[in-house]
């Protein structure tokens, strides 16, 4: 995971205290605290996350798995 190009989210707060950062592997987008650099990572399939974003942005169907 060392090797990934990380991205703060653009929503993060100004301060540093409140930042998520995100990273595009081969098969899977990676999820950590910028906090926390050297803690645990979530990755999930491309899929699952642009699912994620079209919920958090109000556009997707409601439905949950």
């Amino acid at each position: 995971m060392t090797a990934l190009r990380w991205f703060k989210s653009s929503y993060s707060g100004g301060e540093g205290n409140e930042c998520v950062e995100m990273a595009k592997g081969h098969s899977y987008v990676a999820v950590r605290d910028t906090k926390m650099r050297c803690g645990r990572v979530l990755t999930v399939s491309p899929e699952a996350f642009a699912a994620f974003l079209r919920e958090v942005k109000g556009g997707g169907s409601g439905h949950t798995a």
